[in-house]
């Protein structure tokens, strides 16, 4: 037998070798477990491509989603740079064919309208993957969250509370949440530029001749509108409550807060009609300073309810403990934010005074936006406000940095901030428009609505009649009916209102009070601003009049003495003897003004200028008390003038023999002030006055 045969199947041949399969049996576990090996290898390498190819198909979509996400929000911004342009060019028409009944505002307003409209029904809704989780054993809201997806984690951040009607109609549209933008953007972009140009362009001698009335109406006024509209709400919140119009709580602090936002006016479109048909400057000053002023008392008073908590369980129960802490975080906050803003101008006014900047004026105009930016966002981080703090920062920047400038520095920050605050209050307006449909939050409740015009109005006028009553009995130049009654007709709503009511949309109380904020803003622009030129004409108020123009004389033939508060005349005299000479290159030098002992000190704090002559004084552009060319003071045997020139000589003149000896910057100061009859002295180089209060 061949060794061969016996491996051959199908022999017959008996052998004493097990048979093939027999021999495959030991080796079966081997080559079994081989193959599930192999087959394990094949299947892991299979779904290891698998999830490569997963993981590039997400990689892709996550890059389709954010260029589809980057295209939508060009596509946003640029329908605001449209809006902007359509109403730029609808201005000049109507500049052109010399239409008043409308304003820029309100046009913005319009267009916003006509956008959000089309926005709202005209485009399709784009996402539909959002998906309900519950987390039913949190008791707060997270602001941000890690969500695990399949082993990959994403975060997401809180946008704000959805109330239970409402979860099965969240808006799926993405264009419409692009349009929608974070609140913040307001206060720290857009509000900045508008506040700060308020005080940069601030008419300070038609401002200081009326101060008392203004700061009157500003904080007395801003805070008896707040309380009378507070309560009066508060009373239709409780109707609202009987009748079953109310779904969620509303608070006697929430009516409150919603009277400290509602009393922010903003007569933009009556001030703009003012400046261009010239109207009588003291109503304008009026207007202006209260405007000004009143947001930021408004913006103060709201933050000061906010932090009104009260000891116990019920944390809006009236307790006098955090009322009279409201009342200091109140006064706490607006001086703090009045001296960051007083202090950053005097910082800059140092700066451009002992460097040479103004030798490169593009880098002293960016440090002077810079440092004027800054001062809101310093603010605003050390717990103040920035609206206080800006405002009262460009009223120094004006008063002091101005006049440090050189030439191209001054034309361009005026110029600069004038264009920002244009293009900010429009953008604000026309959003407002957009607002009213892109808005998801919106709670109109037509009782409200109601109750609020009417609160308004009564708030207007428990605040303008009253105050000007009692302010007549101390002004020689008085306020008339017709004065009140245009300013009672003024009081339109705005930019200021439109942006405290939106910060904080979470409740429902402050849902509600946004869209009322948002319907009481169109109606004051449209009908209010729109009546203000036949008003003008209705109530005989004089327009053509020159801004530099004093009033008329009264019956008894004399002049009509401005009002001049006795502090404002101290101030003056302190601020133009050492301060302007401190922090610009005006003024009397420091060395006839401060004690001989400081020789030193006012050495090196008077401007080079003011000796050597090499410029000129500036303060063609203060418009503050006294005019260029006008101011000359004497120090001992030296004069000084407004034009850099000096002489040795005492300058002094006699009226009639019994008036007592006056420089000429007094006389001008009697002239502007309207105190001619009143006898203002001299004491060496300080301006002295008498301490009577005209106001």
């Amino acid at each position: 037998m061949e060794p061969g045969d016996a491996a051959r199947p199908g022999s017959g041949r008996a052998t004493g070798a097990p048979p093939p399969r027999l021999l495959l049996l030991p080796l079966l576990p081997l080559l079994l477990g081989r193959g599930l090996r192999v087959a394990a290898a094949a299947s892991a390498s299979s779904s290891g491509a698998a999830a490569e190819d997963s993981s590039a198909m997400e990689e892709l979509a996550t890059e389709k989603e954010a260029e589809e996400s980057h295209r939508q929000d060009s596509v946003s911004l640029l329908t605001f740079i449209l809006l902007l342009t359509l109403t730029i060019l609808t201005i000049w028409l109507f500049k052109h064919r010399r239409v008043r009944f409308l304003h820029e505002t309100g046009l913005a307003m319009i267009y916003g309208l006509i956008v959000g409209v089309i926005l709202r029904y005209g485009t399709p809704a784009t996402s539909g993957r959002d998906k309900s989780l519950s987390c039913t054993q949190e008791d707060r809201a997270f602001s941000t969250l890690l969500v695990n997806v399949s082993g990959k984690f994403f975060e997401y951040t809180l946008k704000g509370e959805i109330s239970p009607g409402k979860i099965n109609s969240v808006e799926q549209n993405d264009m419409l949440r692009k349009v929608t933008f974070d609140p913040e953007v307001f206060f720290n972009i857009l509000l900045p530029p508008i506040i700060f140009h308020a005080g940069y362009s601030l008419k300070k001698r038609h401002f200081f001749r009326n101060l008392g009335s203004i700061l009157a109406y500003a904080f007395l006024g801003t805070a008896v509108s707040c309380f009378i509209i507070g309560n009066l709400m508060y009373g239709v919140v409780k109707l609202m409550k009987i009748m079953g119009q109310l779904s969620d709580k509303f608070y006697y602090t929430d009516c409150l807060f919603f009277g400290a936002i509602i009393s922010a006016t903003d007569p933009v479109t009556v001030l703009a009609i003012f400046n261009e048909l010239h109207a009588d400057v003291d109503l304008y000053a009026l207007l202006f300073g209260e405007s000004v002023l009143n947001d930021a008392v408004a913006i103060v008073l709201s933050s000061s309810i906010v932090a009104y908590q009260p000891a116990g369980l019920n944390t809006h129960a009236f307790d006098a403990a955090a009322f009279f802490k409201s009342v200091g975080i109140f006064l706490g906050i607006f001086s703090g934010s009045f001296t960051m803003g007083a202090v950053t101008g005097v910082v800059t006014a140092l700066v451009t005074k002992f460097t040479k900047l103004h030798c490169f004026p593009l880098l002293e105009t960016a440090l002077f936006f810079l440092m004027s930016w800054s001062t809101f966002l310093l603010a605003e981080a050390c717990g103040f406000t920035g609206v206080v703090a800006v405002l009262f920062c460009g009223i120094t920047q004006a008063h002091y940095t101005y006049n440090n400038l050189s030439v191209e520095s001054r034309s361009r920050t005026k110029q600069l901030f004038e264009v920002l605050h244009f293009l900010a209050e429009n953008f604000i307006f026309s959003y407002m428009g957009l607002a009213l449909f892109t808005f998801q939050k919106h709670v109109f409740s037509p009782i409200f609505i109601i109750g609020a015009f009417v609160a308004i109005f009564l708030g207007r006028a428990a605040h303008i009649y009253p105050l000007s009553f009692f302010l007549n009995l101390g002004r020689r130049h008085k306020i008339g009916w017709n004065f009140q009654h245009m300013m009672m007709f003024s009081g339109l709503r705005g930019a200021m209102a439109f942006a405290l009511a939106i910060r904080d949309t979470a409740s429902y109380a402050r849902q509600m009070m946004f869209t009322t904020t948002l319907l009481i803003v169109f109606f004051t622009v449209w009908i209010i601003g729109g009546g203000t030129t036949p008003m003008l004409s209705w109530l005989n108020i004089r327009v053509g009049v020159d801004p530099d123009q004093d009033p008329p004389p009264n019956n008894d033939r004399n002049r009509t003495k401005q009002e001049s508060a006795w502090i404002f005349r101290l101030w003056y005299s302190f601020d133009h003897n050492y301060l302007k000479p401190i922090l610009t290159h005006s003024g009397p030098p420091l060395t006839t003004t401060l004690p001989a002992w400081c020789g030193l000190l006012a050495r090196c704090l008077t401007s080079p200028q003011v000796y050597d002559n090499q410029e000129p004084l500036r303060e063609e552009d203060s418009d503050f008390i006294l005019t260029e060319g006008d101011l000359t003071l004497t120090y001992g045997d030296s004069t000084v003038t407004a034009n850099g020139s000096s002489s040795s000589h005492t300058a002094s003149m006699s009226l009639e023999g019994s008036r007592r000896t006056k420089s000429s910057s007094e006389e001008v100061l009697e002239r502007d002030l309207g105190m001619g009859d009143q006898k203002v002295s001299s004491r060496g180089t300080r301006l002295v006055f008498p301490l009577e209060d005209n106001a």
